[in-house]
Formats: C-alpha cells, sequence, structure tokens
C-alpha cells in the first residue's frame, strides 16, 4: 500500500484534523492500493497514526475489492465516511455509511506508533519543516508491503524494522535528495565551509 500524505491549512472554522482517501488497486496491478491523507493545521505523528488507523479499521469493516473510500477524521467524534464498490454480480454501485468510534481509532493508532512510530515521525517532521520552497505543495510518500491490507499494523512494523537496509535507506534518502534538489533550484543553498 502506497501513502501519500499531504500537509493543508485547516479549513475555515472546521475543526477536522484529516481526510483519508482510499484509491483501489487497478484490475492489471500496476500499482498498489493508495491511501492520500491530508492532515489539517499542525503536521505530527499522532494525527497520522490517527488517519492511518482510519483507513486499517475502514478495510475491516467490508471485504470487498475495489473499494473507494473517504473519511474525516475529527476530534472526539472519530471517522466519519463512506465507502463506495461494484458488485460483482450485478455491476451496481453498493455504497456503505462509515463511522468509526474515536477510542477504536486510538487504539489502534496507539499499535501503529509502538509499531513504526519512528517513520510516522519523520514523515510529520518533513512536512512541518518551514524551510519548504514557496508555492510548493507539502506532501511525501512512503510504501508500506502488504500481504493483506488487514495485517497494515505488523507489515508496517516489519518495514520500520528494516529501515535499516539499504532499500528503506535509499527511499528515506530520496526525500532529503528531492528537498536538496528544490532547494538548490530556487539558489536556497549556502557553504558550511564558509560560513
Amino acid at each position: 500500500m502506497d501513502v501519500l500524505v499531504r500537509l493543508e491549512a485547516r479549513p475555515g472554522d472546521s475543526p477536522v484534523l484529516a481526510h483519508v482517501n482510499s484509491i483501489p488497486v487497478l484490475p492489471f496491478g500496476t500499482r498498489s492500493r493508495r491511501e492520500v491523507v491530508t492532515l489539517y493545521g499542525e503536521a505530527n505523528a499522532q494525527s497520522l497514526a490517527l488517519a492511518i488507523a482510519a483507513t486499517v479499521e475502514s478495510e475491516r469493516l467490508e471485504a470487498h475489492s475495489g473499494v473507494v473510500r473517504h473519511l474525516g477524521v475529527w476530534p472526539g467524534r472519530g471517522a466519519v465516511g463512506d465507502a463506495a464498490w461494484r458488485d460483482d454480480a450485478t455491476g451496481r454501485l453498493v455504497t456503505l455509511d462509515l463511522d468509526i468510534p474515536l477510542l477504536t481509532l486510538e487504539a489502534r493508532a496507539v499499535e501503529l506508533l509502538g509499531a513504526c512510530g519512528a517513520t510516522l515521525r519523520r514523515v510529520a517532521a518533513g512536512l512541518a519543516m518551514p524551510d519548504w520552497p514557496e508555492g510548493t505543495e507539502r506532501a511525501l510518500s512512503f510504501s508500506v508491503a502488504t500481504a493483506s491490507t488487514s495485517m497494515l499494523a505488523s507489515a508496517v512494523a516489519s518495514a520500520a524494522a528494516s529501515a535499516g537496509n539499504d532499500t528503506a535507506a535509499d527511499d528515506e534518502a530520496g526525500a532529503e535528495s528531492w528537498l536538496d534538489s528544490l532547494r538548490q533550484a530556487d539558489a536556497y543553498t549556502y557553504d558550511i565551509e564558509g560560513d
């Protein structure tokens, strides 16, 4: 599963913490499942963990393929939204309202923070960095290899545990080198020895 995390200003007077949109795997398998998480206001590992917990818990509620989900994560309420998919037998669009209690989300978020808190904190810190080039959308992505989406927490744990291998290091360095190339393109680099 791929996760794209975006950071935006809080919309108006809304207290929403995050929105989660799930895009299903294409039938011909060109990419894995994609979760688009939009955090509002301040980026931190706790709000990111709550948003990913909403994805994990919503996947547990239905067992259909090709599901598209849209959820809002609210303080004091939990995750509220809906899921939609095409019925295999009739081809009709089926929808399901989702309402995940805050206590359930918080319990799953604690598991995720325990399993891969360092990764979530790095992503949140990257989004919160003050030196993003002006006009650039703050967005970072990371991938989680899962055999089954219901096993996300253990897969995230194994991905976090393998953060010391070369592939994970290359992925982490890729985000940093991307930011460095943007800074260089906008002449934001400086010579440390000359300071």
